[in-house]
């Protein structure tokens, strides 16, 4: 019986005496029981039994047992956690428990992504099955104590004499006892990412995944079991995400019995790894949590691991600076004339750093070309390199520049230079999407080109930021450099790649800040924020739909990583129009940033963008490290309501965005988390000048009363009522310890 615990999990599991590892148990912490008495063995009929058991108990059946990893075609009718295909053909396996070793510390993989031991408390139980036929498995579990965490990851072995070819190999497989469960997802699409969809749980498998090459525009690779009683703040929960950029399938079956299985993997059917006698093959990694506490108690175990032991480097700890990128402000028509004056403007306003994005190299002046060929257009832009980024400093902030590396314009240099760097079929003329397509990152030379490219480019201007972008996702899939036995192994070689590249230049440059991004958030995911420490969320900046993206975001991911920044109005992708406070505050609810045409701002609007990166500044640390409530959702009638509460009690920043003006408004009551029931905080506006705008009944309140926390969490607040309600209006509270 082998008890795997944190400060508030059990997780159980056991061989038995045929030799199978059973999985007993993952929730609330339990006694050091023996639970496999609870694993009842009870024939169903028309079960077939092992081998090994021959007629001795018909109840024995893999079809019926919870497990640690099941294999294929061995009786057991579930989807299965692995499948090899052996050099004769065949798929059946059946892997008896050998031995295992726990050691300090948290394991790493070699080129890719894991979380690591950052308060050194984990400690790494490694499991190791067998198969007859050579394959062995190594499970890996890294159990962090202190956070609630456990991530797991295998390394498939070769002990054979034969090659044989891994076609399925999930990362995390979970066999839970009967019970009702309901599932939360978070679907999308181009502008419309990280959507949160909750659905109740039938017979059968629910899947979702990307077979994009990508991990999540269209479904994020992150998922939420919950019973249907969980809420916000109260609840059974069990939350899971993907360390992982590519491709990806996440199963969750319930079978006839009523029993679930959760995997979670590189998706099998954008994948197989041939594997020569003695080589090995190490999966993503994938992390778990429990919560009692809903879906708020998932979120602050996975945000407090995801900034602790996921996130690397001086940014995960260093404030993130407020940018300025001139994309929608200019699009492909600028020079360094017209940034260095975006750039002046802004710093008078406060901003940190100017981002120069889409259209400084090559031929570049729209999407139809230029892309490979990452060489600053002096002609272009009036100046060279490094007198680009002089004139940036020198107007009062620090450089940033824009790449997409992985794609190639078929009218380029690089792409008339190299062809056969670029993804296609032979023979067949290859899919285009805005005008490009990709290169075979799986390549070692395509990868040192970048990351001499690159590099050159960010010593040449001083760049202190790279925005690392994707605009496309993979199709006909071929690699010149693979046979016809490994041509499956073409996506996770090319998630490697980019692995790689984005290690050198971190490595290189280690005070880089790397943004991600894939057309807005087609590749966020955590083994992305390994490298990135911060991802543009979605290409929509309109605020009132970026709270329903960002409000997804955040069941999983971090506020302090989500890329969100004040855009122009009206709204480049929406036409809404809306105030200039509404989007900072959506905007605070991130990184922070702008994205427009700062030198067409009036002298009004850039005295609020000033007032505006005061305030954040001033509440930086509650922002964007506090502990997350989502008090009202996006789909509440009124309005969103998020509150971020500082760890030590002591502040909390309650943001209310109202969705639209009715006649007699109703009231929009909330109730205020993770403050000290005992202590007595004042209320009052983040932006004082805001207090004037108030209903009388309301200035009172919003003007410094004081109240305890228990009155706050029981009684509530209202949310702010204006004299003359504005559309698509906003306030942020400020919630301090008197």
């Amino acid at each position: 019986m082998a008890f795997l615990e944190t400060e508030t999990t059990s997780y159980v599991m056991k061989a038995d005496e045929q030799g199978t590892l059973l999985h007993l148990y993952y929730g609330e912490k339990t006694g050091n029981d023996d639970l496999s008495p609870l694993i009842f063995a009870v024939s169903r009929g028309h079960m077939t039994n092992p081998a090994e058991m021959g007629m001795i108990d018909r109840s024995y059946s893999f079809d019926s047992l919870p497990q640690e990893l099941a294999t294929f075609d061995n009786g057991d009718t579930r989807s299965a956690g692995i499948i090899v295909r052996f050099s004769d053909g065949t798929r059946t396996g059946r892997l008896f428990f050998d031995s295992f070793r726990i050691e300090k510390g948290k394991y790493s993989i070699p080129g890719l992504p894991a979380s690591y031991d950052e308060r050194s408390d984990a400690e790494t139980l490694t499991v190791t099955l067998k198969d007859v036929r050579g394959l062995r498995v190594e499970i890996r579990y890294g159990v962090f104590e202190k956070a609630d965490v456990i991530a797991r990851s295998m390394r498939v072995f070769n002990d054979s004499a034969e090659p044989f070819t891994i076609e399925k190999a999930a990362s995390l497989q979970l066999d839970l006892c009967r019970s009702d469960y309901e599932l939360m997802t978070f679907r999308g699409r181009w502008a419309r990412e990280c959507m949160a969809e909750r659905r109740s749980v039938g017979h059968g498998t629910t899947a979702i995944g990307s077979k994009r090459g990508g991990s999540s525009l269209q479904y994020n690779p992150s998922a939420i079991l919950c019973k249907p009683s969980t809420t916000e703040t109260a609840g059974n929960a069990i939350g899971t995400a993907f360390l992982y950029s590519g491709s990806f399938l996440f199963e969750l079956e319930q079978d006839p019995a009523d029993e679930y299985r959760m995997i979670l993997g590189i998706h099998p059917e954008v994948f197989s790894w041939r594997l020569q006698p003695g080589e090995s093959f190490d999966t993503p990694e994938a992390i778990m949590t429990f919560s009692s506490s809903g879906f708020s108690g998932i979120s602050h175990r996975f945000h407090d691991f995801i900034n602790r032991s996921v996130i690397r480097g001086p940014w995960r700890d260093k404030r993130k600076p407020v940018l300025i990128n001139n994309w929608e402000g200019t699009y492909f028509d600028f020079n360094a004339e017209k940034l260095t004056a975006m750039a002046r403007v802004a710093a008078e306003a406060g901003v940190d750093l100017f981002v120069m994005d889409d259209g400084w190299f090559g031929k570049r002046d729209d999407d139809r070309s230029g892309l490979g060929d990452w060489f600053v257009n002096e002609k272009k832009l009036g100046c060279s390199a490094s007198e680009l980024g002089e004139r940036i400093r020198n107007a009062g902030t620090a450089f940033g520049i824009w790449f997409e590396p992985e794609a190639v314009s078929p009218d380029s240099d690089l792409y008339r230079n190299h062809p056969e760097w670029a993804i296609a079929v032979p023979g067949r003329a290859p899919s285009l999407d805005r005008f490009e397509d990709l290169l075979d990152m799986g390549r070692t030379d395509v990868q040192d080109y970048l990351i001499e490219r690159i590099t050159e480019v960010i010593r040449e201007t001083g760049a202190v930021y790279l925005k690392w972008d994707l605009n496309r996702m993979t199709t006909d899939r071929y690699s010149a450099v693979l046979s016809a036995e490994t041509q499956g192994e073409f996506d996770h070689r090319y998630i490697l790649g980019v692995y790689r590249v984005l290690e050198a230049v971190r490595t290189a440059f280690p005070e880089l800040l790397i943004e991600g991004c894939s057309s807005g958030g087609g590749r966020f995911d955590a083994g992305m924020l390994y490298y990135t420490p911060q991802i543009w969320t979605s290409d929509d900046t309109d605020p009132i739909e970026r709270l329903t993206i960002q409000n997804g975001a955040s069941f999983i991911y971090p506020v302090r990583c989500m890329g969100a920044h004040v855009s122009a109005s009206p709204n480049h992708q929406s036409g809404r129009q809306t105030p200039m406070y509404t989007r900072a505050v959506v905007a605070m609810s991130g990184t922070y940033g702008y994205e427009l045409d700062v030198t067409k701002l009036s002298e009004e609007a850039k005295e609020e963008m000033r007032r505006d990166i005061g305030i954040f500044r001033k509440l930086y640390n509650t922002l964007e490290w506090g502990d997350l409530y989502r008090l009202l959702p996006p789909t509440d009638e009124n309005a969103t309501v998020w509150e971020m509460a500082s760890k030590d009690k002591k502040q909390a920043v309650v943001n209310v965005v109202f969705h639209a003006p009715h006649t007699m408004r109703p009231l929009t009551r909330f109730y205020v988390e993770g403050l000290d029931d005992e202590k007595q905080y004042r209320v009052t506006l983040a932006d004082p000048t805001m207090t004037t705008k108030l209903d009388r009944r309301c200035r009172t309140t919003f003007g410094g009363a004081v109240f305890y926390g228990r009155s706050l969490r029981t009684m509530g607040l209202f949310a702010p009522v204006s004299k003359i309600p504005e559309e698509y209006e906003a306030y942020q509270i400020v919630i301090e310890e008197v």
